[in-house]
């Protein structure tokens, strides 16, 4: 029978995973999407994916490993895809984390700010990363994670004069800034400006209520608002890790859902 090893085709008269791979002692076995441990049945057409524990494998191999995590079909279409996050901030940065992850080819990663100790509550950002512009620490986190991606680091404001160009390029865009101004002027001048986009933005996921109060909606037919809507931040009810990382994860599979083609919520 014929199946797929690390994105190879292979003619193999084993019936068994550990039949195919007997030296499977210390490596990462991946069957269909399935991290085995113990040995399974072989099929034609099955795809298997074969990485040795804690070293980087070459860029095919970890791309095929990726894809044989998702679903079928899954990770080519987010390989192609281009995303631009405005604001790498809380929600941002764990956007950009999120769709790295997943495999997203393009990242464009926008934000004038650096990186300072109060960001450190609820961003992706570590000590040695103070000082240092947002985009870049973003950008270098994620390589780190993913070197074979493509991404565009800018530190830059978004104003309503350069939104529409800086993101000329990606057809998803997402908000992810703290001032409901800054929030504006991102989503007023990319539709406007840009009739193919879609913005994906949040508004609510301050303090520690209840992450269920979190959803994702959408408001026209290019944009969609992830949070709660009214749980802005002021004093006692501040910005905090988990409901911002919770309204990133929204972001992120809302995204994830458009590249897909998926059915709006």
């Amino acid at each position: 029978m014929t199946v797929t090893v690390n994105g190879q085709a292979l003619e193999t008269g084993a019936r068994s995973l550990f039949a195919l791979v007997p030296d499977h002692a210390g490596k990462v076995v991946i069957l269909n999407g399935f991290q085995a441990a113990d040995d399974l049945p072989l099929a034609e057409g099955d795809r298997v994916t074969v990485i040795e524990k804690g070293v980087l494998p070459p860029q095919d191999i970890l791309e095929d490993m990726m894809a044989s995590r998702h679903s079928p079909g899954v990770f080519e279409k987010v390989k192609q895809a281009r995303v631009g996050i405005a604001g790498l901030g809380g929600l941002g940065s764990h956007i950009a984390f999120a769709l790295a992850r997943t495999g997203v080819g393009h990242l464009h990663l926008v934000d004038f700010d650096t990186v300072e100790p109060s960001n450190l509550n609820r961003q992706c950002y570590r000590i040695c990363d103070l000082g240092k512009p947002k985009a870049q620490a973003l950008a270098e986190q994620l390589m780190e994670v993913n070197p074979y991606l493509s991404i565009t680091a800018d530190c830059v404001r978004v104003t309503q004069d350069n939104a529409a160009s800086l993101f000329s390029g990606e057809p998803i865009v997402c908000e992810a800034f703290d001032a409901p101004d800054a929030k504006a002027i991102l989503i007023d001048a990319v539709l406007s400006a840009c009739p193919d986009h879609i913005v994906v933005a949040a508004s609510g996921m301050a303090g520690y209520d209840s992450c269920n109060d979190i959803c994702t909606r959408r408001v026209t037919s290019r944009l969609y608002l992830c949070g709660d809507g009214k749980t802005a931040a002021r004093p006692g009810c501040g910005l905090m890790a988990p409901r911002v990382s919770v309204c990133a994860g929204h972001q992120a599979n809302m995204v994830l859902r458009l590249i897909l083609g998926e059915p709006s919520p």
